[in-house]
């Protein structure tokens, strides 16, 4: 299975993350804090972002990974667009995300890593570029239900309309007696399927089964809570956790036995993936009030609290017991969390939002740090955006 390959990369950026984390603690603004409104930040630094990542033809390129584009970076792109209430962005990244990533034939999904190939040609990356990401075709569908409700347009609603049943036919799978989302196109491999916790979005399933109402979209929820609840505590290769979710593992569809993640370079750290997960939830909890969200987090993230409490800060990430991965700070580990610390303690919440968030942006420039990568700029956008109560369901 080729996609397989590309797993790699998640270290690859890691260690990117890892070397930004060194420039986080030595920031410019690492001492003063800059007073603005929260709609110049989200705004302004959307502008900025779009001339510094996104072509004029609407195609998002991650020039941490040689200049490639994913369907994830095009799914930020077109959520941002609509929370943002920009028409043309979203319209164009749109454009560019249907013409070029989409399939062809077989399905509505998207490829999820595309650029330049080795004869000189653009397309579908080899091993498995042409594969499906399900957070990025899950993002795609979302931010069409909302910017066609957001600016009436039935043409957004039909498109989403036509990729949601091909994410439950193609991206869920049943294992003992429950239906779960998988990691992609792929993940279904004989009694095998492979899972990435940051790929479980309740809020979605909630607006998906008021577009698919063939499919059963909420029968997800649960079940992925429980999931979430079982992995965190689970005895991986570092022995039982302290409630933080893997980046990737693997469940037995005959039983529901999870374990390590049986493709190269997947461990069950929490880092570059699974930090997403608090987000996703707490994103739930703040549309729905579902309590699945909010004991979830509470019961799970007193961890990441802790630690906060301890040192005054984060790192990039954790081993499934506990231990940093490293000393250094990364943004999208408070940008990630900051929702459950506003659940947990506000405070808290507030410390890191003033101290370890907009204090990497600039009222000189109006942007976020252009040092920092489109991933890193993502996540600060989304982990302010959500401090802000500026992530409306339209």
């Amino acid at each position: 299975m080729n996609m397989r390959k590309y797993i790699g990369l998640g270290l690859i950026i890691l260690a990117v993350i890892v070397l930004l984390g060194v420039w986080y603690i030595n920031s410019p603004y690492s001492s003063t804090t800059r007073t603005f409104s929260a709609y110049t930040l989200l705004n302004s630094s959307f502008q900025k972002y779009k001339s510094q990542f996104i072509n004029s033809d609407g195609r998002v390129i991650d020039y941490s990974q040689g200049s490639i584009t994913t369907s994830e970076g095009q799914s930020y792109a077109m959520l941002r667009a609509v929370w943002t209430d920009d028409t043309v962005t979203f319209a164009k990244v749109w454009n560019w995300t249907k013409n070029d990533l989409q399939h062809k034939s077989g399905d509505h999904l998207f490829e999820w890593r595309w650029g330049k190939r080795s004869d000189g040609t653009y397309g579908a990356l080899s091993g498995g570029g042409n594969n499906s990401a399900t957070d990025a075709d899950e993002d795609i569908a979302l931010a069409l239900i909302l910017a066609g409700h957001r600016w009436n347009n039935q043409t957004y609603l039909n498109e989403a309309a036509q990729i949601i049943p091909d994410i439950w036919k193609y991206e869920t799978a049943e294992a003992n007696g429950h239906r779960y989302i998988t990691a992609g196109n792929w993940a279904v491999n004989g009694n095998e399927i492979v899972m990435n916790p940051s790929y479980f979005a309740p809020y979605e399933y909630r607006i998906f089964a008021n577009i698919d109402t063939k499919d059963n979209w909420k029968s997800l929820i649960n079940p992925g809570y429980q999931m979430l609840n079982n992995v965190g505590s689970a005895a991986f290769n570092t022995g039982s956790g302290v409630g933080l979710p893997p980046d990737w593992f693997t469940m037995q569809k005959d039983n529901g036995t999870i374990k390590v993640a049986s493709i190269p370079n997947a461990d069950s750290n929490y880092s570059f993936d699974a930090i997403r997960v608090p987000f996703r939830v707490a994103l739930d909890y703040f549309w729905n009030k579902d309590p699945q969200a909010k004991e979830y987090l509470l019961k799970n993230y007193s961890f990441l609290l802790s630690q906060y409490e301890k040192t005054n800060q984060l790192v990039s990430g954790y081993t499934h017991n506990g231990k940093p991965l490293d000393n250094n700070q990364n943004p999208d580990m408070y940008s990630t969390s900051i929702g459950y610390f506003m659940i947990a303690d506000p405070q808290i919440a507030k410390d890191i939002y003033n101290n370890k968030i907009i204090k990497l942006y600039s009222n000189d420039s109006n942007s976020f740090n252009s040092n920092l990568g489109y991933y890193e700029q993502n996540w600060l956008w989304f982990g302010a955006a959500m401090y802000n109560n500026a992530l409306p369901y339209y």
